[in-house]
Protein backbone atom coordinates (compact mmCIF):
# COMPACT_ATOMS: atom_id res chain seq x y z
CA UNK A 1 0.00 0.00 0.00
CA UNK A 2 1.15 3.51 -0.79
CA UNK A 3 1.65 5.91 1.54
CA UNK A 4 0.34 9.65 1.11
CA UNK A 5 3.05 11.37 2.98
CA UNK A 6 0.97 12.20 5.91
CA UNK A 7 0.60 10.96 9.33
CA UNK A 8 -2.64 8.89 10.86
CA UNK A 9 -2.78 11.39 13.27
CA UNK A 10 -2.49 14.41 10.32
CA UNK A 11 0.15 16.56 12.06
CA UNK A 12 3.04 15.57 9.33
CA UNK A 13 3.50 15.61 5.99
CA UNK A 14 6.03 14.47 3.74
CA UNK A 15 7.44 17.75 1.65
CA UNK A 16 10.19 15.77 0.13
CA UNK A 17 13.55 17.19 1.59
CA UNK A 18 11.69 17.58 5.00
CA UNK A 19 8.55 16.42 7.36
CA UNK A 20 6.00 19.29 8.21
CA UNK A 21 5.69 19.21 12.58
CA UNK A 22 3.88 22.36 11.85
CA UNK A 23 2.97 25.16 9.28
CA UNK A 24 6.39 26.70 9.99
CA UNK A 25 8.81 24.40 11.24
CA UNK A 26 10.26 21.64 9.65
CA UNK A 27 12.37 18.46 10.35
CA UNK A 28 15.65 18.26 8.39
CA UNK A 29 15.89 15.08 6.89
CA UNK A 30 19.24 14.87 4.42
CA UNK A 31 21.95 14.04 5.98
CA UNK A 32 23.88 16.52 3.72
CA UNK A 33 21.92 19.04 5.51
CA UNK A 34 22.91 18.05 9.28
CA UNK A 35 26.40 17.90 7.92
CA UNK A 36 26.56 21.54 6.62
CA UNK A 37 25.27 22.58 9.98
CA UNK A 38 28.33 21.13 11.39
CA UNK A 39 30.13 23.47 9.73
CA UNK A 40 28.11 25.99 10.60
CA UNK A 41 28.22 27.95 14.42
CA UNK A 42 27.17 25.86 17.57
CA UNK A 43 26.29 26.60 21.03
CA UNK A 44 27.17 24.01 23.72
CA UNK A 45 24.71 23.94 26.88
CA UNK A 46 24.70 21.61 29.70
CA UNK A 47 21.77 19.12 28.14
CA UNK A 48 21.87 19.74 24.60
CA UNK A 49 24.02 21.19 21.42
CA UNK A 50 22.72 23.77 19.36
CA UNK A 51 24.70 24.10 15.25
CA UNK A 52 22.89 26.49 13.46
CA UNK A 53 23.36 27.95 9.47
CA UNK A 54 21.77 30.50 7.78
CA UNK A 55 20.60 28.94 4.59
CA UNK A 56 22.19 30.44 1.32
CA UNK A 57 20.34 32.90 -0.83
CA UNK A 58 20.38 29.92 -3.92
CA UNK A 59 18.63 27.50 -1.48
CA UNK A 60 14.93 27.92 -2.05
CA UNK A 61 13.67 26.49 1.21
CA UNK A 62 11.82 28.60 3.20
CA UNK A 63 11.01 28.54 6.79
CA UNK A 64 12.16 27.02 9.91
CA UNK A 65 14.05 23.44 9.59
CA UNK A 66 15.29 21.65 12.25
CA UNK A 67 16.97 18.32 12.63
CA UNK A 68 17.30 16.24 15.86
CA UNK A 69 20.01 13.85 16.46
CA UNK A 70 21.42 11.59 19.49
CA UNK A 71 24.39 9.58 19.38
CA UNK A 72 24.83 5.85 20.66
CA UNK A 73 26.58 7.76 23.91
CA UNK A 74 23.19 8.76 25.14
CA UNK A 75 22.35 5.41 25.33
CA UNK A 76 20.34 2.30 24.13
CA UNK A 77 17.27 3.53 22.01
CA UNK A 78 15.13 3.65 24.16
CA UNK A 79 17.12 6.21 25.63
CA UNK A 80 17.92 7.67 22.25
CA UNK A 81 13.89 8.51 21.42
CA UNK A 82 13.21 9.75 24.79
CA UNK A 83 16.25 12.54 24.49
CA UNK A 84 15.19 12.99 21.00
CA UNK A 85 11.46 13.68 22.33
CA UNK A 86 12.69 16.33 25.03
CA UNK A 87 14.44 18.11 22.04
CA UNK A 88 11.58 17.90 19.71
CA UNK A 89 9.01 19.41 22.76
CA UNK A 90 11.61 22.14 23.44
CA UNK A 91 12.15 23.09 19.48
CA UNK A 92 8.48 23.17 19.22
CA UNK A 93 8.29 25.64 22.47
CA UNK A 94 10.48 27.98 21.48
CA UNK A 95 12.33 27.73 18.00
CA UNK A 96 8.75 27.83 16.29
CA UNK A 97 8.03 31.28 17.72
CA UNK A 98 12.14 32.68 17.99
CA UNK A 99 13.53 31.32 14.89
CA UNK A 100 14.99 33.00 11.86
CA UNK A 101 13.26 31.85 9.17
CA UNK A 102 15.90 31.00 6.34
CA UNK A 103 18.11 29.07 9.11
CA UNK A 104 18.78 25.40 9.52
CA UNK A 105 19.18 24.18 13.39
CA UNK A 106 20.07 20.99 14.81
CA UNK A 107 19.79 19.70 18.16
CA UNK A 108 21.92 17.41 19.20
CA UNK A 109 21.47 15.17 22.69
CA UNK A 110 23.92 14.60 25.42
CA UNK A 111 24.70 11.61 27.46
CA UNK A 112 23.06 11.38 30.69
CA UNK A 113 22.01 15.22 30.45
CA UNK A 114 19.47 15.38 27.89
CA UNK A 115 17.22 13.12 29.80
CA UNK A 116 17.43 14.22 33.05
CA UNK A 117 17.88 18.23 33.15
CA UNK A 118 14.56 20.35 34.12
CA UNK A 119 12.63 21.06 30.77
CA UNK A 120 12.41 24.53 31.73
CA UNK A 121 15.69 24.93 31.82
CA UNK A 122 16.28 22.78 28.85
CA UNK A 123 13.86 25.93 27.32
CA UNK A 124 16.01 28.39 29.32
CA UNK A 125 19.14 27.32 27.50
CA UNK A 126 18.10 26.66 23.99
CA UNK A 127 16.09 30.61 23.91
CA UNK A 128 19.50 31.50 25.72
CA UNK A 129 21.70 29.56 22.77
CA UNK A 130 19.27 31.34 19.75
CA UNK A 131 19.79 34.96 21.32
CA UNK A 132 23.82 33.90 21.46
CA UNK A 133 24.30 32.68 17.91
CA UNK A 134 21.82 35.13 16.05
CA UNK A 135 23.78 38.06 18.12
CA UNK A 136 27.40 36.30 16.83
CA UNK A 137 25.79 36.28 13.07
CA UNK A 138 24.99 39.98 12.94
Amino acid sequence: MKSTGASAAGRTANTGDALMVSPALQVLVKRSDFLKAAKAQRKATKSFVLQARQRQPEEARSGVFVGFTCSKKVGNAVARNRAKRRLREIARQIILPQGRDGWDYVLIGRAKNTAIVPMDQMCADLQSALINLHHTSQ
